[in-house]
């Protein structure tokens, strides 16, 4: 099937290839407590950069939030003299929250997330029961973004694809030579993520996952999480196309899609919810920001009894 935005991001990765365009610089930043890699990619050429999924520390048992994790990456932004333009999320997040606003606080860059949200808005603000104030517009965010979209950081081109399934607002970031694949797919070992939150679907997810595999063999995947599956001592986050189609243990070059959605079914329903679920979707589904504050000025979150 013809795929304009795949072809483009062909493109721009040849092109990195070929030393045409300039490689992105990837600084990964992975918090333990709740299996996230976040990265800061930057052009080399002009140091300017964005930063993809980031984490906001939070205890749950205490209700209480803090910046250890954010605060790494505004070190090394300022230590290496970058400038931000871009705050992104591959999707709205379920096992943890995103230290976006406060970034933007110390280091700037706009917002960005995927058109969808606006489903996953719907969706969960009813679950919450988040009222009426609670607005389900992506108005939270900057910028929504729609498959195929491309824009700049500094020289590096960038090609965004859409690849629901995981939850329906998922996004890739294909970043001269590199993508950025969220939870879509995870190390070879480890195989995918899960469809079984409200509005995924294994199906739509084998799909995405694919159309991510069509990209050149040699594209380097920056993963969001790891678990280390058995046998691995070392948590990881980078793989490659290649690496993929040739191991994973879920969706390797020729396994089908009702194969893969059978797996993925009977898989997802021995899980259990994520730990952070509650508080996480709250949050970010406003764009990282905490639930508007009481009467009393404090914020508070909300556990719907028997809901999911």
């Amino acid at each position: 099937m013809h795929d304009a935005a795949i072809q483009a991001a062909t493109a721009q990765i040849r092109r990195t290839e070929e030393g045409s365009a300039p490689a992105p610089v990837v600084c990964t930043f992975f918090d333990e407590a709740t299996n996230t890699a976040s990265h800061v990619v930057h052009c080399p050429v002009t140091k300017q950069a964005a930063v993809i999924d980031s984490v906001l520390d939070y205890d749950a048992a205490a209700g209480r939030t803090s910046h250890g994790s954010a605060q790494a990456i505004v070190d090394y932004v300022e230590r290496e003299g970058l400038t931000v333009e871009w705050q992104l999320e591959t999707h709205a997040h379920a096992d943890h929250l995103s230290a976006a606003p406060w970034l933007q606080e110390k280091i700037g860059g706009k917002l960005g997330i995927g058109a969808d949200i606006i489903r996953v808005q719907n969706v969960f603000g009813k679950i919450f029961n988040a009222g009426t104030r609670f607005a389900r517009d992506g108005s939270q965010f900057d910028h929504l973004f729609t498959d195929g979209e491309t824009f700049r950081i500094g020289e590096l081109p960038v090609t965004v694809l859409h690849v629901p399934g995981h939850t329906p607002a998922d996004m890739a970031f294909v970043i001269g030579n590199a993508a950025f694949v969220g939870d879509t797919i995870f190390m070879p070992d480890f195989g995918t993520a899960r469809a079984d939150f409200p509005g995924g679907d294994p199906r739509p997810l084998f799909r995405s996952i694919r159309r991510l595999l069509s990209l050149p063999v040699e594209t380097r995947l920056f993963l969001c999480h790891d678990y280390k599956a058995p046998g691995r001592d070392e948590y990881a986050w980078l793989t490659t196309v290649g690496h993929e189609r040739a191991y994973n243990i879920h969706v390797h070059d020729g396994v089908g899609e009702d194969e893969f959605v059978e797996m993925r079914t009977a898989r997802d329903a021995t899980l259990a919810m994520p730990r952070l679920l509650m508080p996480s979707v709250q949050v970010n589904m406003r764009g990282g920001h905490l639930p508007e504050p009481e009467a009393d000025g404090v914020s508070y979150i909300k556990i719907p009894v028997n809901r999911l």
